[in-house]
């Protein structure tokens, strides 16, 4: 008769969601490749409403990392990408990763030992070192200067790359 009783039968279907939940959770953990542990932070609406931007005053950097996973106690920046995996990051895409690092330690207090790069069928586990900071830091003051000059030389020969680029319409170096 008790497994007949509603309180038994609301008891065990809520159960049963809770384990299917579970199970789709690590599902989809494994499909994106990020590693086990909180997501704390991310940019994608499909989780919920876009989320407030990173932050720095002092070197006036602004970023939103695709995800901000609590691993064994550190924040680890995320950063998924679309495209299959190259051989080896692109530069580019560690400094992007690398300047969500710094944001974390600046922002949260605590500088993660890594980030995350996923493209769709690789992981890669960037260090997130002192001359990695350097680098960004570097880059920065480099855009900032650029900023104010007007003969900037084009650096690569993509055309996809200019394709994409926010100063095309007034670049006289566009390919």
């Amino acid at each position: 008769m008790f497994f007949r009783s509603p309180v038994f039968l609301i008891g065990a279907g809520l159960l049963l969601l809770a384990i299917l939940f579970f199970f789709i959770s690590r599902l989809l953990s494994r499909h994106t490749g990020i590693p086990k542990g909180r997501i704390i932070y991310s940019d994608h609406e499909e989780w919920r409403k876009t989320t407030k931007p990173l932050y720095d005053a002092s070197i006036g950097l602004t970023g939103k990392p695709d995800y901000l996973i609590k691993v064994d106690g550190q924040l680890i920046p995320a950063e998924v990408k679309s495209s299959y995996a190259p051989h080896n990051p692109y530069d580019s895409h560690i400094l992007q990763l690398a300047a969500y690092c710094v944001l974390v330690d600046r922002t949260y207090g605590e500088r993660p030992p890594y980030g995350l790069l996923r493209y769709r069928n690789r992981t890669f586990k960037i260090p997130f070192t002192y001359a990695l900071e350097e680098k960004v830091l570097e880059m920065i003051s480099t855009i900032r200067l650029s900023k104010s000059r007007t003969d900037i030389p084009r650096s690569h020969n993509h055309a996809a790359r200019c394709a994409r680029c926010g100063y095309r319409n007034t670049c006289d170096q566009k390919i």
